[in-house]
């Protein structure tokens, strides 16, 4: 190796001992670390969350009607629109596309079952119905990302206060409603907080407390409960829902293979009965 080469070889080296160190330097913890047999055993100690919840609709209709959110007048004029439509049978159409009620709608206004599981450093919310509804609660000591990724369902991270879990949401989409029905919601249009405490009310009632923080429709942050109940029965289990199935219907292809064919729907999301 004439002097040029070893003195490009000693270089190189150099840098790449400078660049391990200095990955070394930087390395941040492992995000999910794997869980120990005393992770395991302190689930033991949650209280019980388990079987099929349903939201108590009744509660949700009155609501709407006696705990109305603290809208700006814009958003009041859409939310007053969209009250009289549905009064005169013309329901605003607000869910549609298959897209998520998104948070904080799914607990707001939901009227399909969920269930609650227990992992170490995270509690997970999956919904019936839409196939899109899962919800990540990480309970393992995290923050919140910098600057998160706005979703439909944001970023939360909780922690055990007692028997009650408090969760802190941010990184919500702006176009994720505010509904107080599924013909009535505003989209938060940006910087949206929400921070809930659930726990158990008795045996088998969740309460959510829910306080909703939207500075852009929201002259305060607005407060509210919802209530669900528990079945226990084996035939409340929660069942597939895939949202888009509705859109199809099942038919063959030329080759005789199993297929499924789009049907017409309106901007509504109701099947164009057949010419």
């Amino acid at each position: 190796m004439n002097r040029k080469h070893l003195f490009l070889a000693t270089v190189l080296s150099v840098g790449m001992a400078s660049a391990g160190i200095s990955f070394a330097q930087s390395a941040k913890p492992i995000i999910n670390p794997p869980p120990t047999a005393k992770d395991w055993a302190n689930l033991a100690k949650l209280p019980d969350w388990s079987g099929v919840w349903n939201p108590k609709i009744t509660d949700q209709d009155m609501q709407a009607k006696t705990n109305m959110p603290p809208w700006i007048p814009a958003a009041n004029e859409l939310i007053q629109f969209q009250l009289a439509e549905e009064k005169a049978g013309r329901p605003p159409p607000l869910f549609v596309n298959c897209l998520p009620e998104a948070m904080p709608s799914w607990m707001l206004i939901t009227h399909n079952a969920m269930e609650v599981l227990f992992t170490p450093g995270r509690v997970t919310m999956l919904g019936e119905s839409d196939g899109n509804r899962l919800r990540r609660i990480y309970t393992d000591g995290r923050p919140h990302p910098e600057d998160p990724d706005p979703t439909f369902h944001g970023h939360s991270i909780g922690k055990w206060e007692g028997d009650t879990l408090v969760i802190d949401t941010v990184g919500i989409l702006p176009q994720s409603l505010i509904a107080i029905s599924e013909a009535a919601g505003v989209p938060n249009n940006g910087d949206m907080r929400v921070i809930e405490r659930i726990r158990l009310v008795g045996k088998d009632e969740l309460h959510d407390e829910i306080e909703v923080i939207a500075p852009k429709v929201l002259t305060k942050s607005w407060k509210t409960t919802r209530i669900f109940f528990r079945q226990r029965a084996r035939k409340f289990d929660i069942v597939e829902g895939v949202c888009l199935e509705g859109y199809f219907a099942p038919g063959k292809d030329k080759r005789g293979n199993d297929i499924f064919v789009p049907i017409q729907h309106d901007v509504g999301g109701n099947r164009i009965p057949p010419q």
